[in-house]
């Protein structure tokens, strides 16, 4: 068994029903009103033309968007840096309010960690 991941991304099963199904709205959608009323036959020409088309540019996005889908690297989730968590914010204030300098106050003097400019007073000023 290879160690290649399954999934929406790499399947091709999913991009296609999508397509199909808006093919076959498009197909049904334009049977119905491109007649000009029931003394008219019905319009298949323009039916299957207009299948294809939503049918295709459904399956090119679809593929657009599977190409362009990329994983985010792993210590953008970690919440450190200007982009801290709300609850590491929290911690961080209520050890600053006991009086106890909190371990990861490293940056405190510039306040870079707050987003700040070095030297710059900071939020709590």
């Amino acid at each position: 068994m290879s160690d290649t991941p399954r999934g929406p991304r790499v399947g091709i099963k999913g991009p296609l029903m999508f397509s199909a199904f808006f093919g076959v709205v498009a197909f049904v959608t334009v049977l119905i009103f491109a007649s000009g009323g029931t003394g008219h036959g019905l319009r298949f020409d323009l039916a299957f033309s207009a299948a294809g088309i939503a049918f295709i540019v459904c399956l090119v996005i679809a593929a657009m968007l599977s190409m362009s889908y990329k994983e985010n690297a792993e210590h953008l989730g970690r919440g450190d840096g200007v982009n801290l968590r709300s609850e590491d914010r929290l911690k961080r204030a209520q050890r600053r309010a006991k009086g106890a300098p909190a371990a990861d106050d490293a940056a405190e003097p510039g306040h870079e960690a707050d987003g700040g400019a070095p030297g710059s007073p900071g939020p709590e000023a």
